[in-house]
């Protein structure tokens, strides 16, 4: 657990550092222009630029040692924040404000390029829990995981609002490349004990999709358990897109950003109460009942334009998300092989994030156009006044309300599937995956299954096999405590 506690804390510092220049880019761009199609375009395009490259970045984290693909993913974003800075310092904020005009675009989107590719560390400390954690603990690590993401959400929302407000766009984006180095400076002195990655035969070059597929069908219900958390991504690109403008109508942007850190504590409360309690007997059951309370959540906090039962509302939305995210996790690393990992979480978060985008671009236009001005009219007020009250961003408050209902009613059918019923039981009876298991019976099970191996790919594993003398023992030596504190392997997958 001390190695997995050092990379949870190496990714906190690398998620506090994205999220809070995503935040300050949202915030700077919506208190410039008071745009909301220019903050739900950013915040769409950011969800779909990682459903786009999840399922490369899942791809890439089978094939290599978990701690290279970090690395790699730090220099990445470090470059591109680099980048970013560069065309601040070239051209005039006029003129990257400009939404007609291309620099906005370029400037916005070397930011989010930076943000995407960090995920490939998330994909990587999800697969890190199977190797590291003992299978008994792994809803209490992915508790942990959102605790640690709610730190990061906390720490970045009060200090993005007081950098906008005080600092400006170009000390925020500062203060994130320094970070950036910060955390890749210490991924240096971080080792993590593992084998290398087996190649696999006739695996694809870029993208698995086909082997994400097989570990997939391999566990019946699992699709659904997919589409299942596709639930709460649906409702959150209706708050990706609408929720700051609403905040930022009810706070100065300081102000704003002290709210969102103070709510996200809840997010640290629901992860911690995994961490210790876990997530029951049955976690697909608990995230569905999450959902419900997420939906009705989502339908009532904005009823009214009062600032406390925003907070409030915000707050226990925060406490609730990390047992969706926790369940779908927990469930993966159970019934999917280690060395697949990477690949279904990929694939998971590819189509979990498309969701997001679907509803960010659609209502950001639909509410800007036509729900904000019907609720400013007579008309929707005489309609709706009755329900949602008086005020500035009754709009967004109808938007809010009807999302939340769909959201409960599609929970509440997905319990009276097939599929539900089918991965309930494949979770109780399915034998735990195992890191060491997986390294040495997958390969063989996999020379059955897939036909001519890969050139390239074979030829990439080469350059990722021979690490320097004092990895190589630093490695072994960690392999030794590690297995001393997870014990016996457990069987592999059936």
């Amino acid at each position: 657990m001390r190695t997995f506690m050092q990379v949870l804390v190496n990714t906190m510092i690398a998620n506090v550092t994205t999220s809070f220049l995503w935040f300050g880019l949202t915030f700077w761009v919506f208190l410039e222009t008071r745009s909301v199609l220019a903050t739900g375009i950013i915040g769409g395009a950011y969800m779909l630029l990682v459903a786009l490259f999840s399922m490369i970045f899942g791809t890439i984290v089978d094939r290599h040692r978990k701690h290279h693909v970090m690395v790699f993913s730090s220099v990445v974003t470090l470059v591109s924040f680099l980048a970013a800075g560069a065309l601040y310092l070239a051209q005039p904020e006029s003129a990257l404000l400009d939404i007609g005009g291309p620099w906005f675009w370029l400037f916005a989107g070397i930011i989010l390029f930076g943000a995407v590719i960090e995920n490939m560390r998330n994909i990587a400390l999800s697969t890190t829990v199977t190797l590291l954690v003992p299978v008994e603990r792994h809803a209490n690590a992915n508790g942990l995981v959102g605790t640690v993401q709610g730190v990061a959400f906390m720490v970045t929302s009060v200090f993005s609002g007081l950098a906008i407000g005080l600092l400006g766009m170009g000390w925020t984006l500062a203060i994130a490349i320094g970070f950036t180095l910060v955390a890749l400076v210490h991924l240096f002195f971080l080792r993590i004990p593992e084998e290398k990655p087996v190649a696999e035969e006739g695996q694809a070059k870029t993208i698995d999709f086909r082997g994400s597929i097989r570990a997939i069908r391999a566990a019946p219900g699992l699709f659904a358990l997919i589409i299942f958390s596709t639930f709460n991504n649906l409702i959150g690109g209706v708050y990706i897109a609408l929720m700051d403008p609403y905040g930022l109508t009810l706070f100065p942007v300081e102000v704003w950003g002290i709210v969102l850190g103070v709510t996200s504590t809840g997010f640290i409360i629901g992860g911690l109460v995994i961490a210790k309690w876990g997530l029951g007997k049955n976690p697909i059951r608990t995230m569905l009942l999450i959902v419900i309370a997420m939906g009705l959540l989502g339908a009532l906090f904005t009823v009214r334009e009062w600032w406390w039962l925003y907070a409030v509302g915000i707050w226990v939305y925060m406490m609730l998300i990390p047992a969706v995210e926790a369940s779908e996790q927990t469930v993966i690393q159970k019934v999917v092989p280690f060395r697949r990992q990477g690949r279904v979480f990929g694939f998971a978060a590819a189509v979990e994030s498309a969701a997001a985008p679907v509803t960010a671009f659609l209502i950001a236009p639909i509410a800007q156009f036509w729900i904000i001005p019907y609720m400013e009219s007579d008309q929707g007020q005489d309609t709706w006044g009755w329900l949602l009250g008086e005020g500035e961003a009754r709009g967004i408050a109808l938007v809010f309300l009807f999302a939340g209902l769909a959201m409960v009613v599609i929970a509440l059918l997905a319990f009276g599937t097939r599929s539900y019923r089918l991965l309930s039981e494949e979770y109780q009876t399915a034998a735990p995956a195992d890191a060491d298991a997986d390294s040495d019976t997958d390969a063989t099970a996999d020379s059955d299954t897939d036909a001519t191996p890969d050139a390239d790919t074979a030829t990439d594993s080469d350059t990722d096999a021979t690490p320097d003398a004092d990895t190589a023992a630093d490695t072994d030596e960690d392999t030794v405590r590690e297995d001393a504190v997870r014990g016996a392997p457990a069987p592999p997958a059936a």
